[in-house]
């Protein structure tokens, strides 16, 4: 590693321990790459993919994870991203980024505050965040209303790509709401977390909203030729 590589790294929070962010070339940032351009390709003229919702079946699988580094390698492609934490029960993003979480999603969505006011820079270039913002006793119904449809269109306005990190699917009604608004679902899945059943539920719940699952993202590998990295699958 060069002294000009050393001085960047060591210039990025302590927090930050996002591996498409420390280190772009490891194998495990070209996996995300991988599904960034899946995901791209998945867009057609009929119906373009802008709006993307991460989930899982259950908690401990990875959805966060996936989601913020989704956002940085889809960011470093020159995209405006905007990553929403839309897990307003268990945030996390604002830690992971190390941004303040005094506001955030909940108060765009129960009071007359702007996007902007919400909205906060993130250390990758091009990439913004609105953390989940105070706990909101009715999570499902802020998300579920009408000034959410309207959010959606606001941030599609303003950014190239949105990303919401939701709750684990079978757990809480919050991501299967979100996922009927999303242009696209992906569904994360850990090796020797995810259950079975709960998968299938997952993708019961899914296809009850008539949700674009564009595919899978499968981590925890322990498979030698994986090297325990995340890639992308089809869900069918």
């Amino acid at each position: 590693m060069s002294k000009k590589e050393r001085k960047k790294r060591s210039e990025i929070p302590e927090a930050v321990s996002l591996i498409t962010l420390v280190d772009k070339s490891s194998p495990v940032s070209e996996r995300y790459r991988t599904v960034r351009t899946n995901i791209q390709f998945a867009s057609s003229a009929d119906r373009q993919i802008k709006t993307l919702v991460v989930t899982s079946s259950g908690p401990g699988e990875g959805k966060s994870t996936t989601s913020a580094n989704l956002a940085v390698v889809f960011a470093n492609s020159g995209q405006s991203v905007l990553l929403v934490d839309a897990d307003m029960r268990k945030s996390t993003v604002h830690k992971t980024f190390q941004l303040t979480n005094n506001v955030g999603l909940s108060n765009v969505l129960s009071s007359d505050m702007g996007v902007k006011e919400a909205v906060q820079r993130s250390v990758v270039p091009n990439l913004y965040v609105m953390t989940s913002g105070p706990k909101a006793p009715n999570p499902s119904e802020l998300l579920g209303s009408t000034r959410m449809d309207q959010l959606i269109m606001e941030l599609r306005d303003s950014y190239d790509f949105i990303i919401f990190d939701m709750p684990p699917i079978v757990a809480v009604t919050d991501a299967q709401i979100m996922a009927s608004k999303a242009d696209g679902t992906l569904l994360v899945v850990r090796e020797n977390v995810t259950r079975k059943d709960s998968l299938q539920k997952a993708r019961e719940l899914l296809s009850m909203v008539n949700a674009n699952v564009l595919g899978a993202v499968f981590n925890g590998s322990t498979d030698e030729n994986d090297q325990g990295y995340y890639y992308y699958g089809t869900d069918n």
